[in-house]
């Protein structure tokens, strides 16, 4: 019998036939032997369906169905989630080997750490390295500033506190990463490890390309919701961030643009 804690995954997935399989196998060959694995597609018409049939017998559990988008879907994999120890992680988006064996290590010898988080490279499409998520050790006050700086790939949390502070909020399109991290913090302590543990693919049709712009406006909704003023470093990040949110988007663009233009025959 498997003394090591079970680790659920869930990926939600829509239409990433080309980067799932990618996705699946990064978790299914991670070093650490207790794995649950859950997979929500919202019915996909791409071809995912065959690949989640390939590997049917080593995901926990799979299902094809409508939904109401990404975060409805994280949402119910997690109501199916047995985990003592959880996480989540895109479909276009990767694991490196050690990430799980590393992570339970740590929190199972780190008993009042509630979440910890890695590193993670971005990727592009062919899942070359074009840069690194500036991950940084952040809290509950820093959060509250704006100073995120939590890789989700590179994220694993405890499964109660998920049944304290969960689930996630559907009304959230970017940022209920954002609202969890805030919420997990509220209750727990996290902590960052410089150590790589996962892969953050930027390509033509990702969320952090096309609708990076809805990001900051639904942190502000979280910070007003939770008593926030508007005179506030957050709120002045925001500005700053509608100043300069162009230059951003352009300069991320080009790096996916010109990763593609190198990798071409």
């Amino acid at each position: 019998m498997n003394d090591k804690p079970l680790v659920s995954i869930v990926t939600p997935s829509y239409n990433q036939a080309r980067f799932l399989e990618d996705t699946i196998r990064s978790v299914l060959e991670q070093d650490y032997p207790n794995v649950e694995y859950i997979v929500i597609d919202g019915a996909s018409k791409d071809g995912s369906v065959e690949i989640l049939k390939k590997y049917d017998s080593q995901i926990a559990y799979w299902v094809s169905e409508p939904d109401q988008g990404q975060t409805d879907a994280i949402n119910k994999g997690f109501a199916k989630a047995n985990g003592e120890i959880i996480a989540y992680l895109n479909s276009d988006d990767t694991y490196l080997p050690q990430a799980v064996s590393e992570a339970v290590e740590f929190l199972q010898t780190h008993p009042e750490v509630g979440l910890v988080y890695g590193n993670a490279d971005f990727i592009d499409e062919n899942g070359d390295s074009i840069g690194r998520f500036p991950a940084q050790q952040t809290d509950y006050k820093r959060l509250r500033r704006g100073f995120v700086h939590i890789p989700q790939q590179a994220a694993f949390w405890r499964a109660d506190l998920w049944r304290r502070v969960g689930p996630l909020d559907p009304s959230f399109y970017f940022a209920m990463d954002y609202d969890l991290w805030v919420r997990l913090a509220g209750v727990s302590e996290l902590h960052y490890i410089p150590a790589m543990w996962a892969n953050f693919r930027l390509h033509g049709d990702s969320k952090s390309i096309v609708d990076d712009d809805r990001c900051w406006p639904e942190m502000i909704q979280i910070h007003r919701r939770d008593g926030g003023r508007w005179l506030s470093i957050i709120v002045a990040k925001y500005y700053l961030r509608r100043i300069f949110a162009p230059l951003v988007t352009w300069r991320r663009r080009r790096r996916v643009k010109l990763a593609t233009q190198n990798n071409r025959p």
